[in-house]
């Protein structure tokens, strides 16, 4: 059972009318990442406390302004990749419209190439672009993860997934990883700290 999320303010309400349209329509072509995945992507970094996140394969910044949602919250920031000129510049427009641009970083780019430059700690990474590409992001990524941090990856399902990519995430000591199947398949996988 799903019902919309409700708005806690004017700013948010605001947010959740962006997504709203680019859900309805102004997404088309480009992907997107079902609403239930959307909120996953809020949930987490507003429940870790996120003060930066990294995404990798920003689209038009449907996801991106999902995760806004948290960052708006925790004081956080997001740098966000995009290979695609197009997309990028429509994913400004989108975070200009939903009022969140001042918080994001949009790398225009090969992310394979441009994520090396991102500085840590990193509270969270979203990987959402050239399943073949996922282990690279993980091992560029994974040394900037702080403990207690997350790397969350989108069409992790049979078929889809790489399994170079699920053997990383699986038998890494340092690394708890959960599957969640419900809307377009992801992978929570946490940076364990010390004991």
């Amino acid at each position: 059972m799903s019902k919309p999320p409700v708005a806690k303010n004017e700013a948010e309400k605001k947010i959740l009318a962006v997504l709203e349209e680019l859900n309805r329509g102004g997404g088309r072509g480009m992907m997107n990442v079902p609403v239930e995945d959307g909120r996953l992507l809020r949930l987490l970094a507003e429940t870790i406390g996120a003060k930066q996140i990294v995404e990798i394969g920003t689209s038009n910044g449907y996801s991106g302004i999902w995760q806004c949602l948290a960052l708006k919250a925790t004081g956080g920031k997001l740098t966000t990749f995009e290979i695609d000129a197009q997309r990028a510049a429509l994913a400004r427009e989108n975070f200009k419209k939903a009022g969140v641009d001042d918080i994001v970083t949009l790398v225009e780019g090969d992310a394979h190439e441009k994520v090396v430059e991102v500085s840590g700690p990193i509270d969270m990474c979203f990987i959402d672009a050239d399943k073949e590409g996922y282990t690279d992001y993980l091992n560029k990524l994974l040394p900037k993860v702080r403990p207690g941090g997350l790397i969350v990856a989108h069409n992790i399902t049979p078929g889809m997934a790489d399994p170079k990519f699920l053997e990383a995430i699986t038998t890494n000591p340092d690394l708890e990883t959960v599957f969640y199947q419900q809307g377009g398949g992801v992978s929570v996988t946490l940076k364990k700290r010390g004991l």
